[in-house]
C-alpha cells in the first residue's frame, strides 16, 4: 500500500512538472527561430508614443527587430487587403479596433487562430486576468485578443467654456447654444467616431442623433488631432473623438479639458482599445507568436496601456498608477461594451449606414 501511494505521489509530481516543460522547450525552440527569422512586422495605431517605445522594449527584451507600421484601422485593413489580393503577404500580426478586427480581418478571413500560439504561463494563466481567462472576442473565442478594458469618455469639454452642470442629460446637447459648438470624429467610418455615434444611436435613437448632426450643424473631421485642438482653442469646446491619450496629457498640464463619462440618461461605456491578432501567411511566423506572447504580457500591456491610457485586462498591472480612478471599471458596474461583437456588426453597421444618409441632408 505505501509503495503504491509513493508511487502515485511520483507520477503526479511528474505530471505537474511535465507541462512547464512542454510549453518551456516550445518556447526556446520558437524563440530560437525567430532569431533566425530576425524581425516582426506589425500594422499598429499611429500613436507617437508607442511607436517609440515598443519596438524598442520587444527588441531589448527579445533581441529580435520590430518593424512598426503605423496606420489607422481602415487605411490598413485596405492595406492588406490590396496585397492579399495580389498575393503579397508582408505583415505578421495585427494591433486594431474592433472595426478593423471584426468588420474586415475577421470577416474577410484574414485571421489564424491565436489561441493555440499562446504559450506563456503569464499569458495562459486565468490567475492573471480580471475575467479568469484569456478574453477571446470573436465568435469562435479563438482569433482576437482582448487586452484592455477602459471605461470610455462620452465626450470631452473645454472647462473655461463649458460647465458640468449645464450638461446634465445628452439631451443638453440640443439646446441652441451649442449650435456649431460640437465636434464629431467622423461618425460614417469604423472606427472611434462610428463607436460613439453608435451608441448613441441605439441608447438614444435616430431622432436624437439627427437633430444633433444635422440641427446642432457640428464639426465633422477624420482627424482626431484637429478636434484635440478644436477643443483645446475653444472653437468647438464640445468633441466626441479627440485624442485620448493627448487629451489625458494635457489635462494633468493644467490645460482646460475634462472627459465627460456618463450622463443622467445614459450608462457608462468600456471598450477594449487595441486588440491583438495573428494574420494568415505571416511572412515570421515565429517571431510573430513571440509578438503575441509578449503583447499579452504584463511587461506589453503596461508599455501599451501607458502610452495610449488604456486600463490593461490583466490583474498584475496597477492601472491607478497611470489612469485616472474614472476610467478604471469598477466591480459589479453594468457597463454597455461598445466593443461587443453584435454591437460592433449589426447596431454599429447599421448607424454607420443611416448616419451617411443623414450627413447628406
Amino acid at each position: 500500500m505505501l509503495v503504491t501511494l509513493l508511487l502515485l505521489i511520483t507520477a503526479a509530481s511528474t505530471g505537474a512538472h511535465a507541462q512547464p516543460a512542454d510549453w518551456q522547450k516550445s518556447w526556446d525552440e520558437t524563440l530560437a527561430a525567430a532569431k533566425r527569422e530576425g524581425k516582426v512586422v506589425v500594422a499598429a495605431p499611429p500613436d507617437a508614443e508607442v511607436r517609440r517605445t515598443l519596438p524598442a522594449a520587444f527588441e531589448t527584451r527579445y533581441g529580435i527587430r520590430m518593424e512598426y507600421i503605423s496606420g489607422r484601422g481602415s487605411d490598413q485593413a485596405n492595406k492588406l487587403r490590396r496585397e492579399r489580393d495580389a498575393g503579397a503577404y508582408t505583415v505578421d500580426a495585427v494591433v486594431a479596433g474592433n472595426q478593423t478586427m471584426f468588420s474586415v480581418l475577421y470577416a474577410e478571413k484574414m485571421l489564424v487562430p491565436l489561441k493555440p500560439e499562446l504559450v506563456l504561463p503569464e499569458v495562459t494563466e486565468g490567475k492573471y486576468w480580471k475575467r479568469g481567462s484569456l478574453w477571446f472576442t470573436d465568435p469562435e473565442q479563438k482569433y482576437i485578443l482582448r487586452i484592455f478594458n477602459t471605461v470610455r469618455e462620452a465626450f470631452i469639454i473645454n472647462t473655461d467654456l463649458v460647465k458640468e452642470q449645464d450638461l446634465r442629460r445628452f439631451s443638453d446637447l440640443l439646446d441652441p447654444k451649442w449650435k456649431g459648438k460640437i465636434s464629431f470624429l467622423d461618425p460614417s467610418m469604423a472606427g472611434t467616431g462610428g463607436n460613439q455615434c453608435a451608441l448613441l444611436y441605439k441608447l438614444l435613437g435616430e431622432d436624437f442623433v439627427k437633430k444633433l448632426f444635422v440641427d446642432q450643424k457640428p464639426l465633422i473631421s477624420r482627424e482626431r488631432r484637429q478636434l484635440t485642438d478644436g477643443v483645446l482653442r475653444g472653437t468647438h469646446p464640445i468633441t466626441f473623438g479627440a485624442e485620448d491619450g493627448e487629451i489625458e496629457r494635457l489635462r494633468a498640464e493644467g490645460m482646460p479639458v475634462k472627459a465627460v463619462f456618463s450622463l443622467e440618461d445614459m450608462p457608462g461605456a468600456v471598450s477594449g482599445g487595441n486588440m491583438v491578432a495573428l494574420l494568415a501567411q505571416a511572412p515570421h511566423p515565429n517571431a510573430a507568436r513571440v509578438f503575441v506572447n509578449w503583447m499579452a504580457s504584463k511587461e506589453a500591456g503596461e508599455i501599451y496601456g501607458r502610452a495610449l491610457k488604456m486600463v490593461p485586462a490583466r490583474t498584475d498591472i496597477d492601472a491607478a498608477s497611470f489612469m485616472p480612478p474614472e476610467v478604471i471599471p469598477k466591480p459589479g458596474v453594468d457597463y454597455f461594451d461598445v466593443y461587443d461583437y453584435h454591437f460592433t456588426t449589426v447596431i454599429n453597421a447599421e448607424s454607420r449606414r443611416r448616419m451617411r444618409d443623414i450627413l447628406r441632408q
